[in-house]
């Protein structure tokens, strides 16, 4: 029996990710959310310090960067005028790098990052941020469909547990690695953050 292969092996596609240089960094909803309360997540600060090194090397690349902000109702989760719905301060914009705010999962849907994205003269995006299983995955299925070539940084994104619908619980890291085999197969690359350089 030989090994799977994804549909990019199959398929032929380059498998290598790109340089930093001449890519698109977007960090996804990298927000204090994540660290405290109910949608506290097992591996945000471990992913938050890979982020925040990728942050770095992309500012020093180069790279276009992108922070997108998931923006909530006032009061309530994501509220972007809370500390909590505040982007990490470790992963702070600086002022020539956009935010762009967003309502649903997918980073495209109703917002202007794919304009923006288009205006860098870039195909590259590499990807970073929280929820892998949500706001990434939306964000790199929807990349597929407007003809951009997706890297995940891997270790620069994480998830929660869920509800198997059983009465048990799924593991966040089980959560994790599926959402990215998932992506593997077709719609992104998969890389670790310090291996984009």
């Amino acid at each position: 029996m030989t090994s799977p292969k994804t549909l990019l092996e199959l398929a032929g596609a380059d498998l290598n990710p790109p340089q930093l240089s001449e890519a698109c960094l977007v960090l996804i909803d990298i927000q204090n959310e994540y660290r405290a309360g109910p949608l506290a997540l097992p591996g945000a600060e471990a992913a938050i310090a890979s982020a925040a090194r990728l942050l770095a090397r992309a500012r020093q690349s180069g790279a276009a960067i992108f922070h997108i902000a998931h923006n909530g109702r006032a009061g309530s989760l994501f509220d972007r005028e809370a500390e909590r719905g505040a982007i990490v301060e470790s992963l702070s914009p600086l002022a020539r790098e956009p935010v762009i705010e967003k309502a649903l999962p997918n980073a495209f849907a109703g917002t202007d990052l794919q304009a923006r994205l288009a205006a860098t003269g870039r195909n590259n995006i590499v990807l970073a941020g929280f929820m892998t299983h949500m706001c990434v995955s939306s964000t790199a299925r929807a990349a597929l469909d407007l003809g951009l070539r997706t890297t995940i940084a891997a270790d620069a994104c994480a998830t929660r547990d869920l509800p198997d619908g059983r009465g048990g619980t799924i593991a966040a890291a089980t959560i994790h690695e599926v959402a990215l085999a998932e992506l593997s197969d077709r719609f992104a690359l998969i890389a670790r953050g310090d291996a984009l350089t």
